[in-house]
């Protein structure tokens, strides 16, 4: 690869396929390199940005979601450009990629769940809490699924902050929701909820649990939910004791304080309960249609070698009378077309964020990086990819430094173009999402809610037609 790659004459071409917190963050790393002038393009499936700070963050969370202002800046720089509704592996391919750019950052996340493995799993009535999750943010690719909300009992299986979110939003009153960016569609769904217990189990102890300080002292402060916690699902064992008396984890400290407290609280008969269980893991989901009830095992913990606390079950059986079903025990990526993957984890292999054939023992995959979820695993909040960001883009400068990058044939911005236009794709730019942004939280302004989403692409598509039609000002000022 020529030297001069890098270079006003030359510039070094990245294409970021995902345009999550990671893919921007990335972006960020590339642009401050004073010493190389660089072009990115970044690509997403849907016309929206900022994957799921966007379809993933709680809509009751609003203060985080305004992360997306610092995104807003990166993409604002003239050396960036976004590429929307457009598929890497249909109309992009790894060929493509290859003909067009020096390297490719994949930023797609972890997209589906794990699943239990247990019988009735599949019964109508149990789900995926990224169904759910995705559903209530306007994701367009669940807008039509459908949760039976006339049953009286719910179980959330997990005790990671995604989980939480899904019982907040089961537990919040439509007046809480109202004012909220949550879909439409959802918000009238919930509006007709008839649950009333919410369940939460999780398979190991409350100084294990995974949700943070935050999210779990929300669950205290519901407007219409009281939250239930028996004293004996936080009597710690004495390794769990030992753990929290160390003062290792401050997180689990205060986790275990919150707890506690809950457990002397008296309910004040709201209209919805919160129920929390420990050291309970689902063996069966039961029912003949549809689900009826979930069948638990009360688990012991016990030390490994390493010193870690696993959970293992015991004889004794409890069966809840339940009608909906979310399990939240973890995120798992997808693969992608000519890219590699490893089916265990759920991931792209890498060695610090260059690509390898295999896992642990491949070769680099000369031109491809990866970053986030889809890297190192679902782990960690928003800025978590910062860092993890940085790390995959230091490999490929470093790569660039040493010539072992894609030779591009067409290196340039009007090649790629060109060659969506032939392909019939109907990009969306950034300045596009400015003009869908603006149209949201006006549709939002009416109806006195922070926004109200566009949830289906068609919808997206068809809104930026008419304001083009009307010659709509852009927002970003062009």
């Amino acid at each position: 690869m020529s030297a001069e790659v890098g270079t006003p004459a030359n510039p070094l071409r990245v294409a970021i396929i995902g345009s999550g917190p990671s893919g921007f963050y990335a972006a960020e790393h590339l642009q401050k390199q004073a010493d190389l002038t660089v072009e990115i393009d970044m690509f997403d499936r849907l016309p929206t940005p900022y994957g799921l700070v966007r379809g993933g963050v709680a809509p009751d969370h609003q203060k985080i979601k305004s992360v997306t202002k610092v995104y807003d800046r990166i993409a604002a720089k003239p050396n960036f450009h976004f590429y929307g509704h457009v598929e890497f592996g249909t109309d992009i391919t790894i060929d493509d990629i290859q003909a067009h750019y020096h390297a490719v950052i994949f930023a797609v996340g972890a997209q589906t769940d794990r699943s239990l493995e247990i019988p009735g799993e599949d019964l109508p009535g149990s789900h995926a809490a990224t169904e759910f999750v995705a559903w209530y943010n306007a994701h367009p690719d669940y807008r039509n699924r459908e949760f039976d909300l006339s049953v009286e009992s719910a179980v959330v299986i997990g005790v990671g902050n995604v989980a939480m979110d899904v019982v907040r939003i089961l537990a919040r009153t439509v007046a809480e929701l109202r004012e909220t960016d949550i879909a439409d569609y959802a918000l009238d769904e919930l509006a007709h909820s008839n649950i009333k217990n919410i369940y939460i189990l999780g398979r190991r102890g409350a100084a294990q649990a995974a949700f943070t300080n935050p999210e779990i002292k929300e669950l205290g402060e519901m407007a219409d939910a009281d939250i239930i916690v028996a004293p004996e699902e936080v009597d710690l064992d004495p390794l769990s004791q030992a753990f929290i008396d160390s003062g290792e984890d401050r997180t689990a400290v205060r986790n275990v304080e919150i707890l506690k407290a809950y457990a002397e609280r008296e309910p004040e008969g709201k209209s919805r309960r919160i129920i929390v269980r420990f050291l309970a893991s689902p063996v069966e989901i039961i029912g003949t249609d549809k689900v009826e009830a979930i069948k638990i095992v009360k688990n012991e913990l016990y030390a490994t070698e390493s010193g870690s606390l696993r959970p293992r079950a015991t004889d004794q059986f409890e069966t809840i009378p339940v009608g909906l079903v979310f399990r939240s025990v973890g995120y798992l990526g997808v693969p992608l077309p000519g890219v590699p993957f490893y089916e265990r984890w759920g991931t792209i292999p890498n060695d610090k964020g260059r690509v390898l054939t295999e896992h642990n023992s491949g070769e680099p995959v000369t031109g491809n990086y990866v970053v986030g979820w889809i890297k190192r695993g679902p782990s960690g909040i928003i800025g978590t990819n910062k860092p993890d960001s940085v790390e995959t883009v230091n490999m490929l400068l470093e790569d660039a430094q040493a010539g072992h990058l894609f030779t591009p044939a067409e290196p340039g911005r009007d090649a790629v173009e060109k060659l969506l236009k032939e392909r019939h794709v109907r990009y969306v730019t950034f300045d596009d999402w400015l003009v869908l942004d603006q149209l949201e939280q006006q549709r939002g302004a009416a109806v006195d809610r922070p926004r109200v989403k566009f949830s289906s692409i068609q919808a997206m598509l068809d809104a930026l037609e008419q304001a083009e039609a009307q010659g709509a000002p852009n927002p970003a000022g062009d």
